[in-house]
């Protein structure tokens, strides 16, 4: 269902901003300033873009450290556990470990 951000059953901001990402990530020396202004016209907000852009950065960042590092990867159930997981409690972390991330040594 979600395996395709173009065919998949979300906001247009939202399929707007991946295919922004998407552009951005792959064919980066085609991106314009009309890119941006899509995804702003289909709803998203500025600050909603430049969260994914910061987000999308740091992710392909990590992604490219890791292949450069051969780390083992995921198998796509596990993705798929690790989206479902996202989806139902976000970024947050649990309690105990809210509290732990508070303690300026761990």
């Amino acid at each position: 269902m979600y395996e395709d951000y173009r065919t998949a059953p979300v906001p247009d901001r939202v399929r707007a901003a991946l295919g922004f990402l998407r552009k951005m990530t792959l064919t980066p020396d085609e991106l314009v300033p009309d890119d941006a202004q899509a995804v702003l016209n289909a709803g998203a907000s500025e600050q909603a873009l430049i969260d994914a852009i910061t987000v999308s950065f740091h992710f392909n960042m990590i992604d490219r450290v890791a292949d450069s590092l051969g780390f083992d990867q995921r198998s796509p159930e596990e993705h798929d556990e690790g989206a479902k997981s996202l989806l139902k409690y976000g970024y947050n972390l649990p309690g105990p470990l809210r509290l732990l991330s508070r303690i300026p040594t761990w």
